[in-house]
């Protein structure tokens, strides 16, 4: 499991079977205070590939900067470099993903401004309660 931001946009592929493969990567920091009492940081990435639907999913609705929770398994693979030299990358091969950014909100935000707030008058406060209902918006829905 890790929780962190995207470095990159997603890459998106569709294998020769016809399975849609997404490639992204994760940053994680870590923040201490030493025994010098001075601020320390380190930063991890972490190489993330999500398969079909969540593949789908994740091309879709992230980019970089949209911080997400990974649910996943741990994979390393290993190939023969041009160079002749083994190559190894350890990868997390996603099984679950959870968006944390709020609906709009992210690298790319939009410069739309909220709408103002109806004032209500003191007549109508309390005598439409139950017809009161929050409006759902498709921007809200997180997948």
């Amino acid at each position: 499991m890790v929780i962190g931001n995207l470095t990159r946009d997603p890459e998106a592929r569709t294998t020769p079977q016809g399975s849609s493969v997404c490639n992204f990567s994760v940053a994680t920091s870590l923040i201490w205070t030493d025994q010098s009492g001075q601020r320390q940081e380190k930063t991890e990435f972490h190489n993330i590939v999500a398969w079909k639907k969540l593949a789908d999913i994740c091309a879709q609705y992230l980019k970089k900067g949209s911080k997400v929770y990974i649910e996943g398994r741990l994979q390393t693979r290993d190939w023969q470099g041009q160079d002749g030299v083994k190559r190894y990358r350890t990868e997390i091969i996603a099984e679950n993903m959870i968006m944390l950014d709020r609906a709009g909100s992210g690298a790319t935000r939009s410069n739309v401004a909220a709408p103002e707030p109806v004032a209500e008058s003191a007549e109508n406060r309390g005598n439409n309660e139950e017809a009161v209902e929050e409006e759902i918006k498709v921007e809200d829905i997180p997948f």
